[in-house]
């Protein structure tokens, strides 16, 4: 739950007067984190939650539910009538000329935008400015602790120890002329992650040949899903330690077996690195220099090259994602300029991935997906192992 006197640190350093958190049934699913609400009774009422710059915060809650909030400090106002709510959310608001809730302009970015537009409309009606919530999402959602830490490091190993498992068990069984199931690789390497003591909400892609130019195939549902000697693959990986806080790691790599890759799989290949270095060095620079770095110019930094290389139409997805521990999507900071403008920063103690693609549709499909994890002192990091430099020939 959140520590009020963080927020008001948070909300000096932004100019805001106050952070407004609210609820319906749900759906706010940011805000039902942050006050604690997973692990509580289901509420049916509207309920804010309004933590000042300066001051102790204050609730407003349904007569029916005149309860829901008091697992937190504060003072409770408490309303029956919508002229009542109305009445309240004036009072619990007070002075406040502008503050934040999940909100973003034009809905540039639904990762952050869980607050329907009908509260937004009550909120400026009370005389207030609403501005986006989402660098606090960030810094009280996806910033980790040291346990959680540890334990991505702990899963990121293991993916990079599975990666050695899965090519090794292709490569013996292809070597003779066999064969083995996109499907029986998928399983083989989930029974490797419960040994390791790590678990996972999915299965991972493994993509043979032209299935990897489907960016979020499905394994084993393609055409021909034997893999074989001289085949190309995709490999993307993601696990964690089996208990709920654990973030994930999650890693892209591509192999071919017993050949060298092809001119056009090294030269899609090549050009996505240029494209995922960039977005790092980037965002190192940034750091190292003290200076801000914001998700969509890691985005726009690897795309462009990307675009310049040939391969901008190629490029259908974002360059990276915050990490989670419910999936391997957190709330944090994305790297996107193409699906949404993420207009938040990148901030110590967070984890995330760099991952550009390059798709073409029954031809081939690329991608290198590296793990990054930026230490409490802004120290840029790599985690799972070197980041592949070319595609990895087997055999």
């Amino acid at each position: 739950m959140l520590d009020p006197a963080a927020v008001r640190e948070e909300l000096t350093a932004a100019g805001l007067d106050g952070w407004l958190l609210y609820d319906f049934r749900g759906s706010n699913p940011l805000a039902h984190r942050l006050l604690g609400l997973d692990e509580r009774p289901s509420q049916s009422r509207r309920l804010f939650y309004f933590i000042p710059a300066v001051g102790e915060p204050r609730a407003l809650v349904h007569r029916i539910e005149r309860g829901s909030l008091d697992h937190l400090p504060g003072a409770k106002h408490v309303y029956l009538s919508r002229q009542e709510l109305r009445a309240g959310l004036v009072a619990v608001l007070g002075e406040a000329g502008r503050v934040a809730m999940e909100y973003v302009p034009n809905a540039g970015n639904p990762y952050v935008s869980t607050v329907d537009a009908g509260t937004v409309d009550l909120v400026r009606a009370c005389g207030t400015e609403v501005v986006s919530s989402g660098d606090l999402i960030g810094r009280f959602l996806s910033t980790l602790t040291e346990a959680q830490r540890t334990d991505h490091l702990r899963a990121a190993a293991v993916v990079e120890d599975a990666f050695a498992f899965a090519t090794s068990l292709i490569h013996e069984t292809t070597v003779g002329g066999g064969t083995i199931e996109e499907g029986e690789i998928r399983d083989r390497l989930l029974a490797f992650f419960s040994r390791k003591g790590c678990m996972s909400y999915s299965p991972p892609i493994v993509a043979r040949g032209v299935h990897g130019a489907d960016c979020h195939y499905e394994t084993g549902t393609g055409q021909d899903t034997a893999l074989r000697r001289g085949d190309f693959l995709l490999l993307d990986m993601w696990c964690k330690v089996d208990r709920p806080s654990a973030p994930y790691a999650d890693i892209t790599r591509c192999f071919t077996f017993g050949r060298d890759p092809s001119p056009r799989e090294a030269e899609a290949f090549a050009a996505v690195v240029r494209g995922r270095d960039a977005a790092l060095n980037l965002i190192r620079d940034r750091f190292a220099a003290d200076e801000p770095v914001r998700g969509w110019e890691a985005d726009r930094v690897a795309r462009d090259l990307i675009d310049a290389a040939g391969y901008g139409e190629a490029f259908v997805h974002r360059t990276g994602h915050s990490m989670g521990v419910n999936t391997t999507h957190g709330e944090g900071t994305h790297l996107d300029d193409l699906e949404t403008r993420d207009e938040r920063l990148f901030l110590p103690n967070t984890c995330f991935t760099i991952e550009p693609g390059v798709y073409v549709d029954g031809e081939v499909g690329v991608r290198s997906e590296i793990d990054v994890l930026i230490e409490p002192d802004g120290t840029v990091r790599v985690t799972g192992g070197d980041p592949q430099m070319r595609i990895e020939r087997v055999g």
